[in-house]
C-alpha cells in the first residue's frame, strides 16, 4: 500500500509547499473602490502576478481572520497593471474586509492603515477557452457574472490594440440576475463598453441581453411607461432591459442560423440546473455534419 500512497502524498505536500509560499509574497492593496449596496472593488499589485481572463484567487485577511480564505473571481483584464475583485458584504467576513478597509468611515483612509492581504493563485477556470472561438454565447446568473466582466475587458483591450489578430468576432452575452442593483459596477462597464464600440461604429461586436427574472408589478408598470425611451431606466444601457427568463431553444436556433458550419463557444458560470439546460440545448443544435454548426459547452458553477 505504501508504494501507491507516498507518491500522491509528496505531490500533494509540494502543492501544499507552493501555495504556502505563494500566500507569503507581500501584496500591496493599491485602491479601495465602493460600489452601491455595499460592494467594494480591492485593486491590489503582486510581484510576478499573471493572470488569464475568468480566472480566481483565495483571499485572506489576517486582520479579520488568520485562517479563513476565501474564494473571489478576478475582475480585471490580464492588459492591466493591477488586479482586481469585487466583494459584497453578505457575511461576517465580508463585513469585516469592508470595515477593515475602513469603508465604514466617511473621512480618506491612508494606504498604510489598510490591512495586509494574502493571496493565492490565481487558478484556471473554463473561461480561459473563450479567445478559441470566433463566436462565443457568454451566460452569466447573478454573482456569475463576476469572470465575464474580466472577459469583455480584455476582450476591448485586445481589439482596440490589434483587432485584426483577434480570432473572437462575435460575443452574444446574456445576463440573468434578479434583480440588478446589487451588480450596478458591471452595469457601469457594460455602458463603457457600449459608448466605446460606438465611437468606433463597431456596435455589433457585442450584442447582449439583461433578463430581470425577479421583477414585480410595480417595476413592470414602470417598463410599460419607459418602454419608448432612448436608454433603459434600469441600467441605463440602450438595450432594453428583458422580464422573465430566456427561451433558450429559439436562442440557439437564431445564433445557428447566423452562422453556419462555426463552432460556438458556449459559456456559463452559474448554478447547476441552468448548465443541464444550455448543455442539452447545445448538443441538440450541434449538426451530425462535421461542416456544420457546432456549439461546444463550457461551465463552472457556484
Amino acid at each position: 500500500t505504501w508504494k501507491w500512497v507516498v507518491g500522491p502524498m509528496f505531490l500533494y505536500l509540494c502543492e501544499r509547499l507552493v501555495r504556502f509560499w505563494r500566500s507569503q509574497q507581500k501584496v500591496v492593496i493599491t485602491k479601495v473602490v465602493i460600489h452601491p449596496f455595499k460592494t467594494i472593488e480591492l485593486q491590489m499589485m503582486k510581484k510576478g502576478f499573471k493572470m488569464e481572463v475568468g480566472q480566481y484567487i483565495f483571499v485572506k485577511c489576517p486582520a479579520v481572520s488568520k485562517l479563513e480564505w476565501h474564494p473571489f473571481t478576478l475582475t480585471s483584464a490580464p492588459e492591466e497593471d493591477y488586479f482586481s475583485i469585487h466583494v459584497r458584504i453578505v457575511g461576517d467576513w465580508t463585513e469585516g474586509l469592508f470595515n477593515a478597509c475602513g469603508c465604514d468611515k466617511q473621512e480618506f483612509q491612508e494606504a498604510w492603515k489598510l490591512p495586509k492581504i494574502a493571496v493565492d493563485g490565481p487558478f484556471g477556470t473554463a473561461s480561459e477557452d473563450v479567445f478559441s472561438y470566433e463566436t462565443v454565447m457568454l451566460v452569466g446568473a447573478g454573482i456569475g457574472v463576476t469572470p465575464f466582466a474580466s472577459v469583455l475587458k480584455s476582450v476591448w483591450y485586445k481589439y482596440c490594440h490589434d483587432a485584426t489578430n483577434l480570432k473572437l468576432k462575435k460575443i452574444y452575452f446574456y445576463w440573468l440576475c434578479r434583480d440588478t442593483q446589487a451588480f450596478e459596477w458591471f452595469a457601469d462597464l457594460l455602458q463603457s463598453l457600449e459608448a466605446q464600440m460606438q465611437e468606433r461604429n463597431n456596435a455589433d461586436f457585442l450584442s447582449y441581453n439583461i433578463y430581470l427574472t425577479g421583477w414585480d408589478e410595480s417595476q413592470a408598470t414602470h417598463f410599460v411607461v419607459h418602454h419608448e425611451e432612448e436608454k433603459d431606466v434600469i441600467t441605463g444601457l440602450k438595450q432594453k432591459t428583458l422580464y422573465g427568463r430566456p427561451n433558450w431553444e429559439n436562442e440557439f436556433k437564431t445564433i445557428a442560423g447566423r452562422h453556419p458550419g462555426s463552432r460556438i463557444g458556449v459559456f456559463l458560470c452559474g448554478p447547476e440546473g441552468l448548465a443541464d439546460t444550455l448543455n442539452k440545448q447545445s448538443i441538440s443544435n450541434s449538426e451530425a455534419d462535421p461542416r456544420g454548426v457546432h456549439f461546444i459547452f463550457n461551465k463552472e458553477n457556484f
